[in-house]
């Protein structure tokens, strides 16, 4: 292994020195922030223009329900037809036009009210009329029933019940969903770097294999060195890219929100799930004194623990993972013939993405959660969804977390001699497409 280091220095080298890598080394971040920025003014123009509706009141309810805000404006018609309130809404280029015909009594009145517009509304639209009506049929229903205005406010007030620990400490509804996404924000960086790098890995090796000069480096170096190397000396270079796009990023993010006067809430504004999956779930907006809890909360993750755990996962699936993608690379002859085998290595780690967020978020201790967390392949990214909730009480059991390094560590051992065993025979075969078959007889050799 005394030329390990040398093939490591090598690999490193001829990536940091490489004129793409260079360029997109300081042009990503460019782009990635000019893209959030652009979103973000989008975003603020989109939220500065604002809806009118016109509204056709023929009946004596609703007379100061609909009142304008920031977001939306009512201008209301009298005395005026339907098709003349219908003609000057669209003539004066406004959202739509709400009828709300004359009627016995309110219900029908609801029933028979329409909204008209050139095309069809938007869901928070809608939302916004609907809420107005539903909340006058229900003040009404309870007033047919003798209930008074004063009660009525008494009854419209949500609850929310108070949680604690065993222990006594204060849990906040959320937060286990919040830590997940903590997780799951980690899980996602080593899935992409395993992406992006280990398909560096396979691509340096088809190159020097067709260049035919891997035949001249493998008369001195044995070929589990020379792979080994290949990968250690890659990761090591997208390590040192990864740090200089979130260095670069970071600054030119700031410096461009202080510059086009950007603020960073307005990503999260427009992105509702609720109003998406339509709108009849409410979700309050947390006062400012709730969110303060919220930060607190996630302050007090333990940070250390999860940057230190986030390294070892994050090595060991990479290793694992780019070993798989250096024996594909010596298999094949050029990067097209790759396609075959590639979407089973991705697919455990879109599977682990996928249910680790829905086995997580509803039960991070399920058998489901628990599992992928324990299998070598999924487990980088699902236990980094559960390692926020803490280890031992409470959270993430220690023999579980042993259990998943040590299962991720023979894994690896095993999967990069299976890797040797193809690497060595498929580094030197030209010309000739391997199947799944074929791959099966090297590992016999």
């Amino acid at each position: 292994m005394s030329k390990l280091p040398l093939i490591i220095k090598r690999e490193y080298l001829a990536k940091v020195r490489n004129k793409s890598f260079v360029i997109m080394t300081f042009l990503s971040p460019i782009l990635m922030v000019g893209m959030v920025v652009l979103i973000a003014y989008l975003t603020k123009l989109n939220d500065n223009e604002k809806r009118i509706i016109s509204v056709l009141n023929e009946s004596s309810y609703f007379t100061n329900d609909f009142l304008s805000d920031e977001s939306t404006g009512y201008v209301n018609f009298e005395n005026i037809s339907l098709d003349a309130a219908k003609d000057s809404t669209a003539n004066l280029g406004y959202t739509g036009l709400l009828h709300i015909p004359e009627e016995g009594d309110l219900e029908m009145v609801a029933e028979r009210s329409f909204f008209y517009s050139k095309e069809a509304p938007s869901t928070s639209v809608l939302d916004d009329i609907e809420n107005v009506f539903q909340e006058r049929l229900r003040q009404q229903k309870l007033k047919n029933m003798g209930v008074s205005s004063q009660a009525f406010a008494q009854i419209a007030d949500r609850f929310e019940i108070r949680t604690s620990t065993f222990a006594g400490e204060q849990n906040l509804k959320g937060i286990n969903e919040l830590k997940a996404a903590v997780g799951g924000a980690f899980g996602y960086l080593i899935m992409m770097f395993i992406i992006i790098y280990g398909g560096f890995v396979m691509r340096s090796v088809i190159e020097e294999k067709t260049s035919r000069i891997i035949e001249v480096i493998i008369s001195s170096v044995k070929p589990f060195q020379l792979m080994l190397g290949k990968i250690i000396g890659t990761s090591l270079a997208g390590i040192t890219q990864f740090a200089i796009w979130i260095v670069s990023a970071s600054l030119l993010s700031l410096v461009a929100f202080a510059v086009f006067g950007i603020d960073p809430d307005t990503l999260n504004q427009g992105t509702d799930m609720t109003s998406m999956m339509g709108g009849n779930m409410a979700t309050p907006v947390p006062s400012p004194s709730k969110a303060m809890e919220y930060f607190q909360e996630l302050w007090r993750l333990p940070w250390l623990m999860l940057i230190v755990f986030f390294l070892i996962y994050f090595v060991l699936g990479y290793l694992i993972y780019s070993s798989i993608y250096a024996a594909i690379g010596a298999a094949v002859d050029n990067e097209t013939d790759t396609q075959q085998f590639i979407f089973p290595i991705i697919l455990p780690l879109m599977l682990a993405i996928y249910v680790g967020f829905f086995s997580v978020f509803s039960n991070p201790h399920g058998p489901i959660a628990v599992g992928f967390s324990l299998f070598p392949l999924t487990s980088p990214i699902v236990m980094l969804m559960r390692l926020p909730g803490g280890i031992g009480e409470g959270g993430v059991p220690i023999w579980q977390l042993l259990t998943s390094i040590a299962l991720l560590i023979g894994t690896f051992i095993g999967i990069v001699w299976l890797a040797a065993k193809i690497y060595r025979i498929g580094i030197l075969m030209y010309g000739k497409k391997p199947s799944y078959k074929e791959l099966f007889k090297w590992l016999r050799y």
